[in-house]
């Protein structure tokens, strides 16, 4: 175009816009020539604003105060305060800022050149005068009311989004415990009977749990509901193996964990957390069958192939006075996915 332009006008002669281009007569608005509907418009902006930073804040509300099991015409009520006030503040902030383009905003025609793409120093000065005086155009300076309730609109949708990091769940370390504890016994985890020493074979494998989610009768585990019921069990979920004791190679402080060749190891992948029991009865080795990562567990879960960072956590065990088997602590070790900061964090732990 600018090539054009040179062609039939010289090198100094810059070519006007036509006057009139053909554009239809300006129409002006109501709120052009009626002051007091310009107000009456900017009270209906700002309160639509005002009325999404409420929903914001109920947001949050409803987040702590609505509980999760309730249902709503067969919903999660929770599931529902949150789409339906987040959604709402969302909706009117952005129909307050359409209305607010189309009613208050300059609405003149312009006519402009094509220019080449890299625009002269005056060119682009021009524009920076242009949309500093679009800006003032815009009335933002002029209409106080609707640019704070504006920006407290917007501020307070900040509130859903600091919120909803806490769904992101527990830090590695909040991870590190499960309801393990000393004196707990080792059940198997689809009746519930508590395992003696007597009932594992050499090279068998058994799914295990903790006692504590198999209560006897008239004994009550009230502490774990629903959702957090299931991820306590998942967390705690273990594996009962037994080898022969020659074959055990116990790291420094490990010589008791075991029973007679028996040992107890968390059954949660320590690569992404998948649930592993493929057990190789002849080489000791535990596969996982999502990334096939592989553990010897003669060798204290020992990572021997595989994406996974970190050994398969150990727990210790012992006998109580019936005889049945049981923890002797908790998890020394994080039952988690092991990322590659996990891995680094765990190292701090252990003193490396």
């Amino acid at each position: 175009m600018s090539d054009e332009i040179e062609r039939h006008h010289g090198p100094s002669e810059v070519a006007e816009p036509i006057a009139d281009p053909g554009l239809p007569v300006h129409q002006y608005r109501v709120t052009d020539v009626d002051e007091a509907q310009a107000r009456r418009t900017e009270r209906q902006i700002s309160l639509m604003f005002g009325l999404a930073t409420l929903l914001a804040i109920g947001f949050t509300v409803a987040y702590f105060a609505v509980d999760f099991e309730t249902t709503f015409l067969g919903w999660s009520a929770q599931n529902f305060a949150l789409g339906a006030t987040l959604g709402g503040a969302l909706l009117l902030i952005g129909v307050g800022i359409i209305q607010w383009a189309k009613k208050l905003m300059s609405d003149h025609e312009m006519v402009e050149m094509r220019h080449p793409v890299r625009s002269s120093d005056e060119d682009r000065a021009a524009v920076m005068a242009d949309i500093n005086a679009g800006i003032e155009e815009s009335g933002i300076g002029r209409r106080p009311l609707i640019r704070n309730s504006l920006l407290g609109a917007i501020g307070a949708l900040a509130l859903p989004s600091i919120v909803l990091l806490r769904d992101l769940g527990p830090t590695p370390h909040g991870q590190a415990t499960t309801v393990w504890k000393r004196g707990m016994r080792v059940v198997n985890d689809v009746s519930g009977t508590p395992i003696r020493p007597s009932d594992v074979e050499v090279g068998q494998l058994i799914n295990a749990e903790p006692a504590v989610f198999f209560p006897a009768e008239g004994e009550d585990h009230s502490e774990f509901h629903g959702h957090e019921l299931l991820a306590a069990k998942a967390k705690a979920a273990v594996i009962v193996v037994r080898m022969r004791p020659e074959d055990i190679t116990p790291e420094k402080g490990k010589e008791n964990w075991g029973i007679d060749g028996i040992l107890c190891y968390s059954k949660i992948c320590t690569h992404v957390g998948c649930p592993i029991s493929l057990w190789e009865q002849q080489t000791h080795h535990l596969l996982c069958p999502c990334h096939q990562s592989t553990f010897d567990l003669a060798d204290n879960g020992k990572v021997i192939f595989g994406p996974a960072y970190r050994p398969v956590p150990q727990l210790p065990l012992g006998i109580d006075d019936e005889g049945f088997i049981i923890a002797m602590s908790d998890f020394p070790d994080i039952v988690a996915p092991s990322y590659p900061e996990l891995a680094r964090d765990q190292k701090k732990l252990d003193g490396e």
